[in-house]
């Protein structure tokens, strides 16, 4: 019997919260996916939150979880909400018999993510974590060369200050490989008082105070993650270096630049061995002059692996109907996608909830260890022990 050529239907979703990236973000890029996903409604705690947001993105609005999935069916619940909400509105979504994709953190209490991946388990539903940072293009073209052989082994893996929390720690983690197992955490974490200047994201001038957090990540192979972050990092023009960092067996790759206009200098052995070789890499764009990014190229200068290559899995279908998005939109796309490729064939999210869990519970035993003296910590933590 030859296999069936009707089109997928789209996956029916449901925006879960009315956070403000349910409006600017994934309202958007769900519209832009008509061939797999339609978004059907959203649900908000408050009416005028959930009338507001549904008439922005043209659905029915609902503040009754239920009633939503009666009436509109979805399969997937994107569930958005404000920070300190995650887990709470998360368990529901699962509960309502959602798919779920989550902002992060996947829960600020680990006894909470465990709580929704046991229930997701019961009920045979899978559950992702819109983690973009490793998904951006640029990370991607890293892990793509890692993957390739041509790195050997990494031995060290730094975030440099990339991102905050638990996005610093996917980074770090996905240089050294996602089933990677960390063992034991120190942390060091200090408040400094700075001078005073503008912060972007408060749109204000005045005295601020930095918190730095400093973690030492060993794993069970004996390689180490070391991780660096402040809290002044995303707005405050004394704080300027976001970067992320591995050592490997055959070379090394940094990210150097001024905010987020960097560029990616990795290096292999030249040939003869008393020097390096830089690998180029390549954004290429739908049109000579710009448009959508249809791949990202590295070019190596190795015989056997010349080229190794990302391709934007949102490219343009024809010239001129391309998605100019964004790294972080591509980013946030690709964690939706993850999740609608596993519904679809029954697999597992490429990042999931235990990764997400786990990338939590380091940037938790860092705050830990420090509040302990910068005792080492070990892993795994115990949910109902959890002080941070």
């Amino acid at each position: 019997m030859e296999p069936s050529t009707a089109p997928t239907q789209p996956i029916r979703v449901a925006i879960v919260g009315t956070a403000a990236r349910s409006d600017y973000m994934y309202g958007p890029i769900l519209k832009a996916l008509p061939h797999e996903v339609e978004l059907v409604a959203v649900w908000g705690r408050g009416t005028a939150s959930a009338q507001r947001l549904g008439e922005s993105l043209g659905v029915p609005w609902y503040t009754d979880l239920e009633r939503l999935m009666r009436e509109t069916e979805p399969r997937i619940g994107v569930v958005c909400v404000a920070y300190a909400a995650n887990g709470e509105v998360g368990l529901m979504a699962v509960e309502h018999g959602l798919h779920v994709l989550l902002e992060t953190p996947i829960a600020h209490k680990l006894g909470e993510a465990d709580a929704i991946m046991d229930a997701a388990a019961r009920r045979g539903l899978k559950v992702e974590v819109a983690e973009q940072f490793h998904r951006r293009p640029l990370e991607q073209i890293k892990l793509r060369l890692i993957a390739s052989g041509l790195f050997g082994r990494v031995y060290t893996s730094f975030n440099d200050f990339a991102g905050h929390g638990y996005h610093g720690a996917s980074v770090l983690c996905s240089y050294l490989g996602f089933d990677a197992v960390p063992v034991q955490v120190t942390g060091s974490v200090h408040t400094y008082d700075l001078a005073p200047h503008w912060s972007r994201l408060a749109g204000a001038t005045g005295p601020r105070t930095e918190t730095q957090e400093h973690g030492l990540i060993e794993f069970a192979d004996g390689r180490l993650g070391i991780f660096h972050w402040t809290n002044v990092g995303y707005d405050s023009p004394l704080r300027w270096w976001r970067s992320s960092r591995f050592l490997a067996e055959k070379g090394m790759g940094i990210t150097v630049g001024v905010g987020l206009d960097v560029e990616e200098r990795l290096s292999l052995l030249a040939p003869g061995g008393e020097a390096l070789r830089f690998i180029t890499v390549e954004r290429r764009w739908e049109r000579v002059d710009g448009g959508a990014l249809e791949a990202v190229v590295a070019h190596t200068g190795d015989p056997k692996v010349p080229i190794v290559r990302w391709d934007n899995p949102f490219r343009p279908r024809a010239k001129g109907h391309g998605v100019p998005w964004h790294d972080d939109e591509i980013g946030v796309a690709s964690c939706l996608m993850s999740l609608v490729t596993a519904v679809r064939g029954g697999g597992e999210p490429t990042y999931g909830a235990a990764q997400a869990r786990l990338d939590q519970e380091i940037i938790l035993a860092i705050r830990q260890s420090a509040l302990e003296g910068g005792q080492p910590v070990r892993l795994p933590l115990d949910p109902a022990g959890q002080t941070v």
